[in-house]
């Protein structure tokens, strides 16, 4: 058989194995989404939920219109025992100022307010972290970012998948209701291909983490060694979970999702976001090369050529019915992370659909091109392995 015949054939099963993989993992997070998410659990379990109290931590930067209605959720929190650290690395920040408002407003909340950060390594993270982490004074500590906004319940949510063999509690990400198209656009990505990925990933055993929302046992991060370990990385994110998991400890999935809800939001800057997620992917896994054929339009040529060359069906028509498909699967996807129909019409979802669909490969391409990454105030070089440099201007 001709070298080429053979490889003709190889990519013949590439893609119909392809096509089996992609559907299976739409079928799982679908399912799931729809088992696991937006259930009414706010009942404290006892005696393990009902006793265990949570330290806060907050990292803070800069202020959006959005963030003290963000931040006064969590002084609002429908919970028996837990602090809040909000931690900010200026003095001059703006973000001072709300949380000190903020303290003010609810003087019967345990919560305290740490200025400057402690530089331990070069992420930004982790240093504005570090006081409110070793001042922390329960056994659980909960990472929340700063544009996450909050359901009273939604502590008692994650507590209560905080069963004796989990050591980390996390939130799937999604976004909150906003107006305008970049708002939609970022809706419908996480609503459709992040979770697609995301919850297939942590299904199938692989420890798939987004640190927007983590609540973890403090003690199996400080055998790990505190935060102190991760200062080196920039996706601090992975490389906890990686140790939490590392020691025997299992993964739980809050039923509420991390609701992001910045008030300062763009087409550019979800554009930059997903290629710096991207080039943290590709220098820490490298199978993330193959992200690309993940991805409908790309999936679909694939497939069809797969499908042309076996069974002889025209290649045209299955792209195009194979995308309906999975556009159709999207949107099912969708109203499930939402919890019910989202807030912009099915043109609307359409649109944002097919604009984010052809970015997808674009982005990728972006991320391979230059593996330096600007995040917060500094720019870094990327090692293999997920370690980094700070580039600093000469």
């Amino acid at each position: 058989m001709a070298p080429l015949d053979v490889a003709m054939q190889g990519l013949a099963v590439f893609g119909l194995i392809l096509f089996i993989v992609l559907w299976l993992m739409h079928f799982m997070s679908i399912i799931y989404v729809r088992l696991h998410l937006h259930k009414k659990r706010s009942e404290v379990k006892q005696p393990f939920a009902h006793l265990a109290g949570v330290s806060l931590l907050k990292p803070l930067k800069g202020v959006d219109p959005n963030l003290i209605s963000n931040l006064e959720t969590f002084f609002t929190l429908d919970y028996p025992k837990y602090e809040i650290l909000l931690c900010v690395q200026d003095q001059d920040d703006q973000a001072v100022d709300v949380c000190k408002k903020l303290l003010g407003k609810y003087p019967n909340v345990d919560a305290r307010l740490f200025i400057g950060g402690k530089k331990v390594g070069i992420n930004p993270k982790i240093n504005n972290l570090m006081p409110g982490y070793e001042g922390a004074k329960y056994g659980l500590v909960w990472i929340c970012d700063s544009g996450i906004r909050v359901k009273p319940d939604t502590l008692t949510d994650l507590t209560n998948q905080m069963t004796e063999k989990v050591g980390l509690v996390h939130g799937l990400p999604y976004v909150a209701d906003r107006q305008g198209f970049a708002a939609t656009l970022e809706q419908v990505y996480f609503g459709t291909s992040h979770p697609r990925s995301y919850i297939s990933a942590n299904v199938t055993g692989i420890k798939c983490v987004t640190g927007m929302s983590c609540l973890m046992r403090k003690d199996v991060l400080d055998q790990a060694g505190g935060l102190v370990a991760f200062a080196q990385y920039i996706a601090e994110d992975y490389f906890m979970a990686k140790a939490i998991a590392d020691r025997g400890w299992k993964f739980s999935m809050a039923t509420q999702v991390a609701l992001q809800n910045s008030g300062s939001y763009s087409i550019g800057q979800f554009q930059s976001r997903m290629i710096r997620w991207t080039k943290l992917r590709i220098n820490m896994l490298p199978g993330t090369v193959l992200e690309p054929v993940s991805e409908c339009f790309l999936a679909s040529l694939i497939i069809g050529w797969a499908a042309h060359y076996v069974f002889r069906w025209d290649m045209m028509v299955f792209f195009m019915c194979h995308c309906l498909a999975w556009f159709i699967a999207d949107y099912i996807q969708l109203t499930g992370v939402q919890g019910g129909p989202p807030s912009f019409s099915k043109l609307d979802f359409a649109v944002a659909w097919f604009i984010r669909e052809s970015m997808a490969v674009q982005i990728f391409l972006s991320a391979l091109w230059d593996p330096t990454i600007s995040w917060r105030t500094g720019r870094y070089r990327l090692r293999c392995g997920g370690t980094a440099e700070e580039i600093l201007d000469v």
